[in-house]
């Protein structure tokens, strides 16, 4: 049976969400969840898009403060702690660092842009920076799981950070979240929503490609196969792309002023070993807002904040590059970092709405529901799903379905905001211990468990048992993955496409592990699992080795 025949028997749908990307999925997790039969379908994979090109932050916001997003921020706070009890896993505590320069810079700059009589940046100082803290730390108090933020002197500061810029007077430091693992978040949501939810259908690589009357025309990318569903209700949660769906539906919209963000991965110790595991955040020359996050042993560098009309077309530049490399040396002069030392570099689409605001900082990270109603040919409504951040995809999901609930006349039986997520179920409190007892269970190495444990959570339980249920061995390679365990998620997650591997369900790709052999390893075990003949296998290695050089800089 084809993936799209899956979906015959529900060619007459309560809820169609279109799009895969994190407030898609947690939208679909959400109705799923209350009953509701509803069919996700993403045109690529599952968070592909700019949910896999965040700066994997999970955060308030700080500095929406300014901008008078009062609601935004109390939000963001309440579900980034949230998210830290129910996905433990994938959820981190951050310490975050603010070099600072200036004592009183910007503290009438603030209230100005607070009331919209400016919009020019301004370099922030220590009493604007104290400020903001003070009020972060006061909407942080829903859910508190977390210590309130500190200010240190100068002489402290370079104790603390011998390789700082010493023009500083002083910094700052507080805790935020971030997400080691991003895609696979998503990918979670959506295994968790299948298993509980037999009336729930999701498919990657299916595109929405028209509609008529009552009726929306589906494409699956792999095979071509068409087939047709009739939904009572389409969400149009494709983020960037969100305009290009409505198009495809015959209801053009001018929904989305997409701003393109850029990041690189860069290898060099001197740089993650003087950050000290914290994030460093501060404000570049430019007044944007900057970020330096030991990654799994890399350092991220990030972010750009450029206008962009087409999502299709966005990579990371050279001109980016340089601006990335240049801001190290804003706060530590003294490293070295040059493109050498790259190792991934990745660019997304904010899916922020339509604005003509001079500066793109100055454009709302909040959300909203668009709603177009059944009109012209068309006899569904159609919610479109407009901005929205990583930290609050829960409420902006509960929202939306919220809505939909009423349209549909369906009442609300299960709440999200206590659910936990995937490997963040049944978390221990001591996983020491639980680690000791996976081993003992298996057989395998207490050091082999830790990493299964820290990868994916208590699912690394059934990964472990499925590792040594048959033989085993590291791929040749890399020693960071066994064989077992690539073929466990290439049967059990969804894998269509050797990258939807090296991408999302890992980040062999992300941490520069990836070079011919391991190309080639996976595309032999992939090919074993999945029944890939020769002609599939080359199609998938020049996919590949086209799409990593031309999005991600890396050239096999």
């Amino acid at each position: 049976m084809s993936r799209l025949q899956a979906l015959q028997s529900a060619s007459q749908v309560s809820v169609l969400v279109i799009g895969g990307g994190i407030n898609g999925i947690g939208t679909f997790r959400d109705l799923a969840l209350n009953g509701v039969d509803v069919v996700l379908v993403e045109k690529a994979d599952f968070g592909s898009g700019a949910s896999a090109a965040s700066s994997h932050m999970l955060h308030g916001g700080i500095r929406y403060l300014e901008n008078g997003e009062f609601r935004l921020v109390r939000e963001a706070l309440t579900e980034r702690n949230l998210m830290l009890k129910n996905a433990p896993h994938y959820a981190k505590p951050l310490p975050t660092t603010i070099p600072i320069f200036r004592w009183f810079s910007g503290f009438l700059n603030a209230p100005l842009k607070f009331l919209g009589l400016r919009d020019k940046p301004s370099e922030r100082g220590a009493v604007v920076i104290k400020i903001g803290l003070i009020l972060y730390d006061l909407f942080a108090r829903s859910y508190k799981v977390m210590p309130d933020h500190s200010l240190h002197l100068r002489a402290e500061s370079l104790r603390r950070y011998p390789k700082i810029n010493d023009s500083i007077v002083c910094t700052a430091s507080y805790y935020d979240a971030w997400m080691p693992y991003p895609e696979r978040i998503c990918l979670e949501l959506v295994l968790d929503t299948l298993a509980a939810a037999p009336h729930a259908h999701a498919l990657n690589y299916v595109t929405a490609i028209r509609a008529d009357a009552d009726t929306v025309t589906l494409r699956d990318e792999v095979t071509g196969e068409v087939i047709s569903i009739r939904p009572q209700v389409v969400i149009n949660a494709t983020g960037a792309w969100i305009d290009f769906t409505n198009d495809a539906l015959g209801k053009p919209t001018r929904f989305i002023g997409g701003t393109k963000g850029s990041h690189v991965i860069l290898d060099n110790p001197e740089l993650h070993a003087a950050a000290d595991g914290h994030e460093i955040f501060f404000e570049n020359r430019d007044g944007r807002i900057v970020l330096i996050l030991p990654f799994l042993g890399k350092v991220m560098i990030g972010t750009t904040d450029i206008r962009i009309t087409d999502p299709e077309q966005a990579v990371c530049t050279d001109d980016e590059i340089t601006y990335m490399l240049d801001l190290v040396k804003r706060v530590f002069p003294t490293i070295p970092v040059d493109r050498s030392q790259i190792v991934f570099q990745f660019s997304g689409v904010r899916p922020l709405p339509n604005s003509d605001a001079s500066r793109t900082g100055s454009i709302s990270r909040d959300h909203s529901i668009e709603l177009l109603g059944p009109q012209a040919g068309l006899q569904f409504p159609i919610f479109s799903l407009i901005g929205g951040k990583w930290t609050t995809f829960r409420a902006f999901a509960e929202q939306t379905a919220d809505r939909v609930l009423a349209h549909l006349k369906r009442p609300r039986s299960i709440n999200t905001a206590t659910l936990p997520i995937g490997g963040g179920r049944d978390y221990p409190q001591d996983s020491s211990a639980w680690i000791k007892m996976i081993a003992a269970q298996t057989g395998l190495t207490e050091s082999r468990v830790g990493v299964l444990f820290e990868r994916y959570g208590t699912r690394g339980a059934e990964i472990a048992r499925y590792c040594v249920a048959a033989p085993d061995q590291v791929l040749r390679a890399t020693s960071d993955y066994t064989v077992r365990e690539i073929r466990f998620l290439v049967e059990h997650e969804h894998v269509i496409h050797v990258d939807d591997l090296l991408l999302r369900r890992t980040v062999l790709a992300w941490l520069g592990y990836v070079n011919r052999d391991l190309l080639e390893e996976v595309i032999d075990i992939c090919a074993s699992v999945l029944g890939w003949e020769i002609a599939i296998q080359e199609r998938e290695r020049q996919r590949t080795i086209a799409l990593l050089a031309a999005k991600h800089g890396i050239h096999l």
